[in-house]
């Protein structure tokens, strides 16, 4: 039987075919240090924990409302008053089965054949694929390294064309770990507004921030940016809960409206449990969420330093999520390889690291490697990439 065309040009995961391979070779006994998860390696804060159980034991175990449990749409709306003093109203927010589902379900309802969304370079994986299924057409915009990979406002109103229906702002960003500030994105978030382009602010990793920076929301900046604006956010990161699929699109209540008609043809409602531990987890204590958050930043301040030493690499150093972004296009060559890919493929083999290729995020010269794992983990992994670098550079030369 045939597959549908829209599966068939689908571009498979990097991330989870790197963690596979990678899992495959440890499996067969083999010493391979992991570093493509995008998940935090510390186990859900216990209250959280906790109130999963009891939600089970007292038996809300049942179907929710399509759009979520009322009650955690409170303790969302409480976490936008909190942190970005937004005012939203419950039909202006829709729980789904994490950020991912509300991203997919979002272009679902927004996007016609051949309606054009701006994806910036380099993006996560997921953002063109979901665009493709929806019959939209991701239009990339690069963000060059020397400007943080951050696009400008004259690169946005560049690719805008008749057939611009939305642009995608991810900040902090995964891969590259970079955060716009309040300027840059008023700067940007203007044209939207003359132009009318929907803004789909993905700030999965807004409380993951380093070196005394603060995260900015596109849509605390403005009234009128707000209503133009589709927040994407969840649980997973923030809280840990990667597994338990949370998360949530607040914004535009027409468009939250057809979201959530959609959902209840497709998934009925997220998970009830995990929507009562999502509530513990917004509602609970806020401090496993900070030490997390000190213990990545004293990985960064730590595997940074190293990571730049080796030949060849040069890095943008990340204020924001888990992830460093580095250019070895250099090291790669001196190495002995036309291709970052093939050079990935080789760290696994001989040097049993597993990283992710750049090609995956849409600019080939880089690697991405995450730092949510030990410390100890960390470093062993890339004084076996600087070795690696080090004795394949000695035979060619």
């Amino acid at each position: 039987m045939e597959l549908a065309k829209r599966v068939m040009a689908l571009t498979p995961s990097t991330t989870l075919a790197i963690t596979a391979k990678a899992k495959e070779l440890k499996e067969k006994g083999e010493d391979v240090i992991g570093l493509g998860a995008g998940e935090p390696d510390f186990n859900t804060p216990k209250h959280i924990l906790d109130a999963a159980v009891e939600s089970m034991n007292v038996g809300y175990t049942k179907y929710t409302p399509s759009a979520g449990l009322p009650a955690l749409k409170n303790a969302i709306i409480k976490k936008f008053e909190q942190d970005q003093g937004l005012t939203y109203k419950p039909n202006e927010i829709i729980v789904a089965n994490g950020a991912k589902h509300a991203l997919y379900t979002l272009f679902q309802v927004i996007l016609n054949d051949g309606d054009e969304v701006i994806i910036p370079t380099p993006y996560w994986v997921s953002y063109p694929e979901q665009v493709k299924l929806a019959g939209g057409v991701p239009v990339y915009i690069e963000g060059f390294e020397e400007n943080q990979f951050k696009i400008t406002p004259e690169q946005l109103l560049k690719a805008i064309t008749n057939k611009t229906k939305a642009v995608i702002i991810n900040s902090p960003s995964n891969p590259t770990g970079v955060l716009y500030t309040a300027e840059e994105l008023l700067e940007l978030g203007k044209i939207c507004l003359e132009e009318n382009i929907l803004i789909v602010s993905d700030e999965i990793y807004e409380k993951l921030v380093y070196g005394g920076v603060k995260h900015v929301s596109i849509a605390e900046l403005s009234p009128e940016l707000k209503e133009q604006t589709i927040v994407i956010n969840g649980v997973s990161k923030s809280h840990s809960m990667t597994g338990w699929r949370i998360g949530y699109a607040a914004g535009n209540k027409k468009i939250i409206e057809a979201m959530t008609n959609l959902a209840s043809h497709s998934t009925s409602n997220p998970t009830t449990t995990a929507q009562y531990a999502s509530i513990a987890a917004y509602n609970g204590p806020q401090e496993p969420v900070e030490e997390m958050r000190q213990a990545f930043e004293k990985r960064l301040e730590i595997i940074y330093d190293k990571l730049v030493a080796i030949p060849g690499f040069t890095c943008v150093k990340p204020q924001g999520a888990f992830y460093l972004y580095p250019n070895v296009k250099a090291a790669a060559e001196m190495t002995g390889f036309n291709q970052v890919d093939d050079f990935v493929e080789a760290l696994l083999v001989d040097a049993k690291v597993a990283v992710v290729p750049g090609s995956g995020f849409g600019t080939p010269d880089n690697i991405r490697l995450s730092y949510a794992t030990s410390l100890e983990q960390l470093e062993k992994a890339v004084a076996r990439i600087h070795q690696f670098v080090l004795e394949k550079a000695n035979v060619k030369n």
